[in-house]
């Protein structure tokens, strides 16, 4: 395992400490990367313990595959089938399961894959390359109002309907297939941008989470994630976008709040109904240091919140 960490792995030593982890405890990584976050946790636990990965890029399963460690098990999958896995694996309840959101290091660094508008590169996006439709293939016939739906709300970009008809009256002259062209077309219909950020940021952003149906996904792990886990279990989220954050701020906020009560009704604090989440401590960010080193990680926003029963 000696090259797992070819790239920064975002609040690793957070995440892992906010685990808690037990050295005879089953614990799930759902978004394996590189496996900085996995090592970490593999380091921790004992030689009862064991770590059940998923990863949809065939590239990460693929490095995954190398680690002989008789404790981990990896499977390609989106975290949204973690009940099957689990299931196939005979495995119930556990002890911690980690979310680490968004596009990786690797991904946005291999030009191929079309997530970064640094490389002039194929236009593709696409998380699992093993099925669906690239972005260029998608922008060449998505509906109009369906893009600048797209680009508005995932992307929370205020000059999408201008992006959305740049798009189609440009692709009626030539497909759209590679970063740069759209990263052009963009760019000289964006009139203003934050200082430092590409006019195309939101945009790239806004195809890629709608492409590989993030916001979707994360919505129906949430509940899954809990029923999976052991009283005294720590869910920890780390997200890149204020959607996926705002999301599981709202789930937590959700599962820990304990049932509604009419006011003035006369009961023992030991008799008031909780939830079946207990939040642990704030939100965190990376710090200085680490922002010096990855600054990717400038927007990487941490929740942790602990199963607090068992139905």
């Amino acid at each position: 395992m000696s090259d797992v960490l070819v790239h920064e792995t975002v609040l690793l030593n957070e995440a892992v400490e906010a685990l808690a982890i037990k050295p005879d405890g089953v614990y799930v990584d759902c978004t394996f990367g590189r496996g900085g976050h996995s090592a970490r946790i593999l380091q921790q636990l004992g030689s009862h313990g064991r770590l059940i990965v998923l990863d949809k890029d065939l590239t990460a399963v693929a490095h995954g595959k190398r680690w002989t460690d008789s404790r981990f098990h990896i499977a390609h999958s989106g975290f949204t089938h973690l009940d099957d896995v689990l299931s196939e694996l005979g495995v119930a309840q556990v002890d911690g399961i980690l979310l680490d959101l968004g596009v990786s290091s690797p991904q946005l660094d291999e030009a191929a894959r079309g997530f970064s508008f640094r490389f002039d590169a194929p236009l593709d996006m696409r998380m699992d390359t093993s099925c669906g439709m690239t972005a260029a293939q998608w922008l060449e016939t998505v509906d109009e109002s369906l893009l600048t739906e797209v680009i508005r709300d995932y992307g929370e970009e205020r000059f999408a309907k201008q992006i959305a008809r740049a798009v189609v009256t440009a692709r009626a002259v030539e497909p759209i297939q590679t970063t740069w062209q759209l990263v052009e077309l963009v760019s000289k219909t964006v009139r203003t941008r934050e200082a430092g950020k590409s006019p195309a940021t939101r945009t790239f952003q806004a195809i890629r989470i709608y492409l590989n149906h993030e916001l979707e996904e994360l919505e129906h792990v949430l509940p899954k994630c809990v029923s999976h886990l052991n009283a005294g279990g720590r869910l920890v989220v780390i997200s890149f976008h204020s959607l996926e954050d705002r999301m599981v701020k709202h789930f937590i906020r959700g599962m820990t709040d304990a049932d509604t009560l009419p006011r003035n009704v006369p009961i023992r604090a030991s008799e008031v109904p909780q939830g079946r989440m207990r939040l642990i401590g704030r939100a965190i960010k990376a710090g200085e240091n680490e922002l010096k080193v990855n600054p990717r990680a400038r927007s990487a926003m941490m929740r942790v919140a602990e199963r607090s029963d068992v139905a």
